[in-house]
């Protein structure tokens, strides 16, 4: 997928104490501070929703972190005001272990994972002992069992939670598929080695991946879809009120038709 407008973004290397104490309020000056991290949600912001805000005065500020972890951890020092590349099950999660207290503006636009072959032209040349390659991290595990059961190539054990699913809430693994756990970057690089690959959103778009080869994509659970992110004191503000808007309008839509080839977005209803 490629936007319309490259992503320039202010690099840090760490965020102190003394920057963390002396942020400004973006209500006071029409600016707000997006946090960036690795994937396209954030390209997404900067082309489509960004023009938006500009053309009702907002400024927006932009610094780039390496990871997801620390964008939301200066979400939640007030280092910036908000990020736009997280799920709802991530926020909980982190605000359950590192005791903090965020909240979602609005749901965006989110790229479902899918499962890719370069070998395979349809889900019907499944085989006995073919291999499949998913991600080792605990969410996107189990989010490639859940992808392998919709497909119809094992089946889950009754009770099983389908946002903690592992190798043990197999009850049927009917193709005997030879599962492989690896890091989720790893996976598009090795699909000429592989049968299948489950690959999260997120990484087909950093790796490049041919959409062409998915042939299957998720059925998003509502914990999956990505929302904007900012500290709960900040929800109902002018500017977060600003950026939830912005995700509705027409001219983002429009936007963001055109850059929906092959039903890569998943669109939420809510901002529909």
């Amino acid at each position: 997928m490629i936007f319309k407008r490259s992503l320039v973004l202010v690099s840090v290397a760490a965020l102190s104490l003394g920057l963390v104490s002396c942020a400004s309020d973006s209500t006071d000056d029409k600016t707000i501070r997006v946090g960036v991290s690795p994937g396209p949600y954030s390209v997404l912001f900067q082309d489509g929703i960004d023009p938006i805000l500009a053309e009702d005065g907002w400024t927006i500020e932009y610094t780039n972190f390496s990871d997801l972890q620390q964008a939301t951890t200066a979400v939640q020092e007030g280092a910036v005001d908000l990020n736009v590349d997280q799920h709802t099950a991530y926020m909980e999660v982190f605000n359950r272990e590192r005791g903090a207290e965020l909240d979602s503006i609005t749901e965006v636009p989110t790229v479902p994972a899918g499962l890719y072959s370069e070998r395979h032209s349809s889900l019907e040349d499944v085989a006995d002992s073919q291999t499949v390659g998913i991600p080792m991290d605990a969410s996107n595990a189990a989010r490639a069992y859940n992808i392998l059961a919709d497909a119809g190539w094992i089946t889950l054990k009754d009770g099983a939670d389908p946002a903690l699913l592992t190798e043990n809430d197999i009850d049927e693994n009917r193709y005997n598929l030879d599962i492989q756990v690896m890091d989720s970057a790893t996976i598009p690089r090795a699909l000429q080695d592989l049968d299948w690959g489950v690959i999260p959103g997120s990484m087909s778009y950093a790796s490049g991946v041919d959409p062409n080869l998915q042939l299957f994509q998720e059925d998003l659970r509502p914990e999956l879809i990505l929302v904007a992110v900012t500290r709960a004191d900040q929800v109902g503000t002018e500017w977060a009120e600003a950026v939830a808007e912005a995700y509705r309008d027409d001219s983002f839509h429009e936007f963001l038709e055109d850059e929906n080839v092959n039903d890569y977005w998943f669109v939420p209803e809510s901002i529909k």
